[in-house]
């Protein structure tokens, strides 16, 4: 070949610095070199179709705006029917670092400096990853233009590169990837569409591999709400979550300002943490201009909306040169809080625009609003509107919000309350709601363990306090429970409270007298609001040795027989008395759900027994 028809050329020394930062640091993945140059083809597609709306005398005007791949034993080959690029565009493209800031970032690269998240994304450097994987490539092109001339670009990422006169070419750009003989996995047609599904699935010019199509999925999060059937979300949503089922919620967003989203997200069916799955995995992926970044992006939004599918686009995002990371953490910050607020008010409609279709989401998904509301003090207020609890008005399997229970509150009543049980059986048949149900004041059912770290966390709403049934300090001073049975005089109640003290000792912090019993003989509460027993199990859990023992008081019935009998019988069978005593306060732990080891009353029992037979 003649030196007239070629000619070689050195890279620019940034470019020399810049390779190596590309081959051997900046990708965390090899793959990553295909995704980059598909959307390299992809922009030269998009310049072309804005070329032809002002120019009309194109070469090789007839070729279809498409992305070839093909796969061969040793090499890859990429072909897009695009602009194209001119002698002079490949020197400035592939050889020279024409921006000045791409310079800057390659100065501060030099120093050691750290590297100004500004400047990131700022410049195109994807091209230089198919040397990751690369022996040499050749690009051969030629422009948009008919004059324009033939050309192969040839390089092994060394140092130098040499551009040469050649015939016969088609319009646009194609590369040749002769891989690296520990690199042959990507010659393979069933690996590069894994990569191609994963990164390139929604370019929006068609992609062929080996002739066959295969981004046949189209990207509607940026298509226009109206223009969407129902089976076309259902279709995507099967296709992004790799689910069988179909959503149940379909929440699609279009923003510009404050800045600019598409996204297009999905609550499902089920929740497989419900269902002891384990923790769930990010299931929302982040796209700019359609191309893959993160499929498992951190911090896009809060951890407590893990349960989401989908996509979210932004074309705003300054990207680092890999594209795997968000640098602008304001910008990250944005995102997560409008996409968050927005996708809080769309449940909020739901829940007045279908408040049984809601219960069915908030029994799969509560959970994750309820861990929100505890954990997040950003979203604490919407949150709240949106929580849902059984309670002893709802009835079996229904619930009611907060705002509701508020509605139905007594005229003196300035607390909500709330208990915590296994089941609603359970709760019913304690001695704890005796006061509540008397003065038909509604109290929340709780279940779950997070029910509690949230109750602890919010602590009030709407001003008013939020305490549990089983603390000392609730106060019912404002309702009087009237007993028609007779009452053990208020000296003798006394007395016998004194000499129960005395006999479990620092088993309790104090025994009264209760105001809220009515059929049981006593109760035991918790002296410690800041933390019930299950909470203390929970903690135990964490750390063994923390002490087991909950500060409880007891609160004795003074209409009750039991207790009006064990007055007179402390005055004559101490012993069988104390026996008495003792049983009573295990059984008011173990119907306050306090007790965790219950086989000490198996063993009073029989005393008890012994002790009766011989009467």
């Amino acid at each position: 070949m003649s030196e007239v028809k070629t000619k070689k050329h050195e890279f620019q020394a940034e470019v020399k610095q810049l390779l190596d930062i590309v081959v051997h640091s900046l990708y965390t993945d090899r793959e990553i070199f295909l995704r980059e140059l598909v959307s390299n083809a992809s922009d030269a597609l998009e310049k072309l179709r804005y070329i032809k709306l002002t120019e009309k005398d194109l070469f090789d005007d007839n070729l279809p705006l498409e992305i070839d791949i093909k796969t061969e034993e040793d090499k890859i080959i990429i072909t897009d029917f695009g602009v194209g690029m001119t002698r002079e565009e490949l020197i400035e493209n592939l050889g020279t670092i024409a921006h000045s800031g791409s310079r800057k970032f390659v100065e501060s690269l030099k120093k050691g400096d750290k590297v100004d998240e500004n400047l990131i994304g700022q410049f195109g450097v994807g091209f230089y990853s198919v040397f990751m994987v690369a022996d040499r490539v050749e690009v051969f092109t030629h422009g948009w233009r008919k004059d324009d001339e033939h050309l192969v670009w040839r390089s092994d990422g060394s140092g130098t590169y040499e551009i040469e006169e050649t015939t016969g070419l088609r319009r646009g750009t194609r590369i040749v990837v002769y891989l690296k003989e520990a690199e042959k996995e990507y010659s393979g047609s069933e690996r590069v569409q894994q990569v191609l599904n994963q990164y390139s699935s929604f370019v929006q010019f068609p992609i062929k591999l080996n002739g066959e199509q295969i981004n046949k999925v189209e990207a509607i999060w940026l298509r226009n709400k109206n223009e969407i059937t129902e089976e076309e979300y259902k279709d995507f949503y099967k296709f992004q979550a790799d689910a069988f089922d179909e959503p149940l919620y379909t929440f699609h967003l279009k923003s510009d300002a404050p800045i600019d989203i598409n996204s297009v997200l999905f609550v499902p069916r089920s929740n497989p943490e419900f269902l002891g799955f384990g923790r769930m995995d990010i299931g929302v992926s982040l796209y700019c201009r359609k191309v893959l970044i993160d499929s498992k992006p951190k911090g896009l939004l809060p951890d407590w909306l893990r349960f989401l599918k989908g996509v979210v686009d932004s074309a705003d995002f300054p990207l680092n040169i890999s594209r795997e990371s968000m640098q602008d953490s304001k910008l990250a910050r944005n995102l997560n809080k409008v996409i968050t607020k927005r996708f809080l008010g769309f449940l909020e409609d739901k829940f007045k625009e279908d408040a049984d279709g809601y219960r069915d989401f908030f029994k799969n998904f509560g959970n994750f609003l309820k861990e929100g509301a505890a954990s997040d003090q950003n979203y604490r207020e919407q949150l709240l509107e949106l929580l849902m609890f059984e309670s002893s008005k709802t009835g079996d399997d229904r619930m009611t919000s907060l705002k509701d229970y508020v509605t139905r509150m007594k005229e003196k009543q300035t607390e909500i309350y709330y208990v915590f049980g296994s089941t609603r059986n359970s709760i019913e048949k304690g001695p704890h709601l005796e006061a509540f149900v008397e003065n038909d004041l509604e109290v929340l059912y709780l279940y779950q363990p997070i029910d509690e770290f949230l109750m602890n966390s919010i602590q009030q709403y709407d001003n008013k306090r939020i305490v549990s049934v089983d603390n000392a300090d609730v106060s019912l001073e404002s309702f009087v429970i009237e007993s028609e049975e007779e009452v053990l005089p208020g000296e003798d109640a006394i007395a016998l409270c004194d000499w129960m003290k005395q006999k479990l000792g620092d088993r309790v912090e104090d025994i009264s007298v209760s105001k809220r019993l009515v059929k049981s003989p006593a109760v035991a509460l918790n002296a410690d609001e800041r933390m019930t027993q299950n909470m203390r199990r929970i903690m135990k859990a964490i750390n063994k040795e923390m002490g087991s023992e909950m500060k409880i008081k007891l609160e004795i019935n003074p209409t009750h027989s039991l207790i009006k009998n064990l007055s007179e019988l402390r005055k004559k069978d101490e012993e069988l008395a104390k026996l008495i005593t003792e049983q009573i306060y295990d059984n008011s732990l173990l119907a306050a759900g306090f007790m965790e080891d219950p086989r000490s009353i198996a063993g009073r029992n029989y005393q008890l027994l012994e002790r009766l037979s011989t009467i």
